[in-house]
């Protein structure tokens, strides 16, 4: 099966909801900045370790930076970034651990802006969120504070204090509130979600995004083929197509690992391929080949994924 986040992450790809795409490498003990000119933040990837001898190297020794087989991934960017249009790290201390003592280390986070709607709504109070067209698809929720200025109007000092306070599962209550409807109603409130941080008056944020109201998906292994089909009177509408592998999982059967092992593979002619083969018709038939498509990743077994609706 093809993850929901890379089927998010290929709609937002082929869709006007991506804003911009952005990488940021910040040496060891420097202050990390991410930000988006318009839309919100949304981490792909952060890491910390060594893998190339020159970056961040001047002024170090080669002892600290031949070692270039050394990363770990720190969710904790992703933890405090998602959702916001900027976003300060100070790294002292960000990685949960070490992973390779005496090399000089730095942090490289990917990330992507995307044109999202957002709520902010004051502990005790009720938050509407909806979709004029499309259903709600939830990219971040937290209910805590991260910083000392929203919802502080008449709370004393001391319950502002801790901008670093996150619920460990304000995001599957309200996912699974509002996902796939157009709109939603939410209570921000210690009885629906954990009390992060006690004492500290808390809000809840919420970032979220409008996808296609009915959207259809097909996958088809390489060198097999098939149809798809739209029922009377409709007729195909394609979002998005890729031609390659995203993922270990799908169309793995009985495959070698090294087949599977690679999953940044991407065709780029596969959107327009399908939209050319299929746009506006009843129904039409797809092959997954590396001759109508080209290979994008010679020696992987790919795949091809649609995401359509009918129209």
């Amino acid at each position: 099966m093809v993850s929901l986040s890379t089927i998010i992450f290929t709609l937002l790809l082929n869709s006007r909801l991506l804003i911009s795409a952005e990488t940021v490498v910040t040496c060891e003990g420097f202050v990390q900045r991410l930000s988006c000119d318009s839309g919100v933040i949304r981490v792909q990837s952060a890491t910390f370790g060594r893998t190339n001898s020159n970056i961040c190297s001047v002024g170090r020794p080669q002892g600290q930076t031949s070692n270039t087989r050394c990363s770990m991934g720190v969710p904790e960017v992703s933890k405090r970034c998602d959702g916001l249009s900027e976003c300060e790290l100070n790294t002292q201390g960000l990685a949960a651990q070490d992973p390779c003592d005496g090399t000089y280390k730095y942090y490289t986070t990917n990330y992507i802006c995307i044109q999202a709607e957002t709520s902010v709504t004051c502990h005790g109070g009720y938050a509407y969120l909806s979709c004029e067209n499309g259903k709600i698809q939830i990219n971040t929720a937290n209910y805590g504070r991260t910083d000392k200025v929203t919802c502080s109007e008449g709370r004393p000092s001391n319950e502002l204090q801790n901008s670093n306070c996150y619920s460990p599962n304000a995001l599957a209550p309200v996912s699974k509130s509002c996902n796939g409807l157009e709109s939603c109603e939410l209570f921000a409130t210690h009885t629906v979600f954990t009390d992060p941080c006690i004492g500290t008056y808390k809000y809840l944020a919420v970032s979220y995004f409008c996808l296609p109201s009915v959207l259809r998906s097909s996958v088809i292994c390489e060198q097999a083929n098939n149809t798809l089909i739209c029922e009377q009177g409709t007729v195909i509408h394609i979002h998005t197509a890729n031609y390659g592998r995203t993922d270990r999982s799908t169309c793995s059967v009985r495959r070698p690992a090294s087949q599977t092992a690679k999953t940044d593979c991407y065709s780029s002619n596969s959107l327009a391929i399908v939209t050319n083969g299929c746009e506006g018709t009843n129904s039409c038939v797809l092959v997954a080949s590396n001759g109508v498509f080209s290979d994008p990743c010679a020696g992987t077994f790919k795949y091809l994924y649609v995401s359509y609706s009918c129209n």
